[in-house]
This record gives structure tokens, C-alpha cells and sequence, in this order.
């Protein structure tokens, strides 16, 4: 009766801890406001139609996609978290473990502290962070990983498109109309020059704030222009373009310094070297886009977490 009664405890908790519901990852006990929101499997159409008004021809053709179950953050990281990760002031003793990441936080490598103030004016406490690296965002993941014992990474590219629509099928999340857009995102019209605080706008029909606009955000997938058209007769699973070569590689969402079709939900933004022009460094950073003061990153937890060897291939190291 013992052993039925143990079991039962264990069943049950292990039930509370994997609960699809949305929730606030706390660090250290301390909130930070990193709200996850539960996202449900499913089928979408990825890419835009021939006769979406702006369409590019990487954004095609239409394809099946379906995703299984993740969480994605409510909003944009910003500077408030990614400094943690930065100037490493939390004691790694005061961590409350998960139970899917068994990580030394001390072992996992840093972004170096920028020359310059990467806010340039904008804006620190409830700003999103700006200008890193894809590698700088996925060690953020890392870190955060080890931090709290759940699994957490950047967005596949098709992970990010299905969060965005948010079962539409539309332009834009809410619908076909431009002149709605500032509404709902900052962009080149109404952005007043620099990106804003995370969260001001209203959200999309899954609870997401900027998803459209105020930064641009990084994926995981390599960056190619006719990489739709493979595998488009049947429905892909969780596709993902495994990054081989820094550049280019995937961002999504558009920012506050575009116009506003660039911030459809099928838009494609490839990296540049070019984002890191002005750096003075030599070699030029790991860690740093310095040109790129449009650009973000927000983060996913997969329902399903995977093996320790998967985990790394999504910490991307290059």
C-alpha cells in the first residue's frame, strides 16, 4: 500500500510539473516577468499566397507544416533578463531546479561585455534587448536552461510563423489591412525613431505582444531563398534548416525601423555580415551585432523535451 501511495505522489507531481498551461518562469526565485504562453500542436500553411499584396519569392510556395506543442515567450527578452545572462550576478547556489536540464551554469560561456551602450539611448528596464549574435541569444537559452532546469531555446522558423498567426491566414496576424498595423506593432510610421518598452501593443489572438515589429527576432534556421520548395507535397514535421555557415541565417517579424511589409507574417529577413560593419574588434565579435540595433529575440520551450544530444544541436554553437 506504501509503494501504491508513492507511486501515486510521484505520478501526480511529475503530472503538475509538465501541465501545458501558461506560466512565469521565475530565475532564482526572483520574477522577471517571463511569461510562457502554451502553444498547441498543429497544421498551418507556412508562406504566403502568389497574390499577397508586398510577397517576396522566398516567402513560397504555401506549404503544410505541423507543429507539435511548445511554449513561447509572452514577449520580447529584454535587457532586464539578458543582463543577467551578461554580468552573471545571480549566485548559481540560489538555483531551483526542473527536472529536464542538469547544467553548471558556470561552465556555460558568456557574452563579453559590449564597448558601446547596446541600448544606444533607447531605452534598459522593459526594453527589449538588441544587436546580439544568433550564438549570443542561443547561450542565453543555454544559460537560462541551467538556471531553471527547463529546456528552453530559440524558435524554429516554422515554430515562430505558427505562433505569429496564430490561426490566421492573413497578411498580418489580425488580418489584411496595413492601415490596423499600429495597433498591434512599432514600426518605421509610428516607432518615433527606436525600438519601445515590450508589451504596449495589443496582442495577437494567441496572447503574443510584438510579434509584428519592435524587433526583428532570430530563429534557428539557416537562411535560403528556395529552401520551401523541398519537401512541399506532404505535410513536414517540425521542419527545421540546421544552420551549417554563419550567414545567412533566419529573423523574423520585422522592427520598429521597417515599413510595414516587412512585418507580415511571412516575411524573411537573411543575417548579414554586414550587421557587425562599425565593430573595431579583430577578429570581429561572437557575441555582438552592433549594426544591428533592430534586432531581438524571444524564446520556446518544446512540450516534448528532447534527449541530451538534441538539446545541444539546438545550442547553436557557431
Amino acid at each position: 500500500m506504501k509503494k501504491f501511495f508513492l507511486l501515486l505522489i510521484i505520478i501526480t507531481t511529475s503530472a503538475q510539473e509538465k501541465k501545458f498551461e501558461n506560466y512565469n518562469q521565475k530565475i532564482a526565485g526572483n520574477d522577471y516577468r517571463l511569461e510562457m504562453i502554451a502553444i498547441p500542436s498543429g497544421i498551418f500553411n507556412m508562406g504566403s499566397p502568389n497574390y499577397e499584396k508586398n510577397r517576396l519569392a522566398d516567402e513560397g510556395p504555401v506549404h503544410k507544416v505541423k507543429v507539435d506543442s511548445f511554449w513561447i515567450g509572452k514577449f520580447e527578452i529584454t535587457w532586464d533578463i539578458f543582463e543577467l545572462f551578461m554580468l552573471r550576478e545571480i549566485d548559481s547556489k540560489k538555483i531551483v531546479y526542473g527536472n529536464e536540464v542538469k547544467k553548471d551554469v558556470d561552465g556555460i560561456s558568456g557574452a563579453t561585455t559590449p564597448y558601446v551602450d547596446m541600448t544606444f539611448g533607447m531605452g534598459l528596464e522593459g526594453y527589449p534587448a538588441i544587436s546580439m549574435t544568433q550564438l549570443s541569444a542561443s547561450k542565453f537559452c543555454e544559460w537560462l536552461s541551467a538556471m531553471t532546469g527547463n529546456y528552453y531555446r530559440l524558435p524554429t522558423e516554422a515554430e515562430w510563423e505558427y505562433a505569429c498567426r496564430s490561426g490566421s491566414s492573413t497578411a498580418y496576424h489580425y488580418g489584411d489591412n496595413p492601415g490596423e498595423l499600429g495597433e498591434y506593432a512599432w514600426y518605421e510610421s509610428n516607432s518615433d525613431g527606436k525600438y519601445q518598452m515590450v508589451g504596449k501593443k495589443k496582442p495577437n489572438e494567441w496572447g503574443l505582444h510584438d510579434m509584428h515589429g519592435n524587433v526583428a527576432e532570430w530563429t534557428l534556421d539557416q537562411y535560403n531563398p528556395k529552401s520551401y520548395y523541398s519537401d512541399i507535397d506532404k505535410t513536414s514535421n517540425n521542419p527545421y534548416k540546421i544552420a551549417t555557415k554563419l550567414y545567412p541565417r533566419v529573423v523574423r517579424g520585422g522592427s520598429w525601423m521597417n515599413p510595414n511589409y516587412r512585418l507580415r507574417s511571412s516575411s524573411r529577413l537573411p543575417s548579414n555580415k554586414s550587421w557587425k560593419k562599425q565593430d573595431p574588434q579583430i577578429p570581429k565579435s561572437l557575441w555582438w551585432h552592433t549594426d544591428a540595433q533592430f534586432l531581438g529575440f524571444r524564446i520556446v520551450r518544446p512540450y516534448e523535451t528532447p534527449n541530451d544530444d538534441e538539446k545541444e544541436k539546438y545550442w547553436i554553437e557557431k
